[in-house]
């Protein structure tokens, strides 16, 4: 394998992304940070900190489902 460029790189692209959208079968706990550089480029990855076996699915929001959809 060859080493990833800088250009190649998904977390610096600009633009629209495809989406594929999947059925929720697990829930697993991230972390992100909403930091972005002068370029716009968000400046550390989301990292995966483990699965969620205490949670139910339907227990979390969905995602773009807004304010109303954490509260209560």
């Amino acid at each position: 394998m060859s080493p990833q460029s800088k250009q190649d790189d998904p977390t610096r692209r600009k633009g629209v992304l495809d989406t594929t959208l999947v059925r929720p079968e697990l829930v697993a706990e991230i972390s992100a940070d909403t930091s972005v550089d002068r370029g716009g480029v968000y400046r550390h990855p989301i990292r995966y900190v483990r699965l969620r076996l205490d949670a139910a699915v339907d227990d979390v929001p969905r995602f773009g489902g807004g304010p109303a959809a954490t509260a209560g």
